[in-house]
């Protein structure tokens, strides 16, 4: 028998691990639980604000922001169906009506004040409830 992780495409393997490796970090760091739900991006933004609100220089934090929208971007892909999708070092996320979408990319916006992970995963979710 195979489990979900065997059959995910190859695409999602590095935003697979980056997505867990937020979850163990913000579980032992800051000692925020992540369990893959939607209303979790409600703290995922509020930690992005809290550090953007440091005024920590996007190069030390750059790796964080990439996990955490890679979580929310898992989190997409467990609420929707979606899978994840890679190019030339890019990942987004592909929702069954086959839109995509960047949760990386908006992890970096909100950490310029631009953007929402929650929103992001509200729109995505909303487009396939459609179908």
């Amino acid at each position: 028998m195979r489990t979900q992780q065997e059959t995910r495409p190859h695409a999602a393997a590095k935003p697979v691990r980056w997505a867990a490796d937020a979850v163990a970090t913000m579980r032992e760091g800051a000692r925020v639980r992540l369990d893959y739900s939607a209303q979790s991006l409600w703290r995922v933004d509020r930690l992005i604000e809290d550090i953007r609100r440091e005024d920590a220089p996007y190069a030390a934090v750059e790796n964080v922001l990439r996990a955490l929208g890679a979580y929310a971007g898992e989190v997409i892909v467990r609420q929707t169906g979606a899978e994840w999708w890679a190019t030339g070092g890019d990942h987004w996320v592909r929702t069954p009506d086959g839109q995509l979408w960047d949760p990386i990319d908006e992890a970096r916006r909100c950490f310029d004040g631009q953007g929402s992970l929650r929103l992001l995963c509200r729109d995505a979710t909303a487009a396939s409830a459609r179908l």
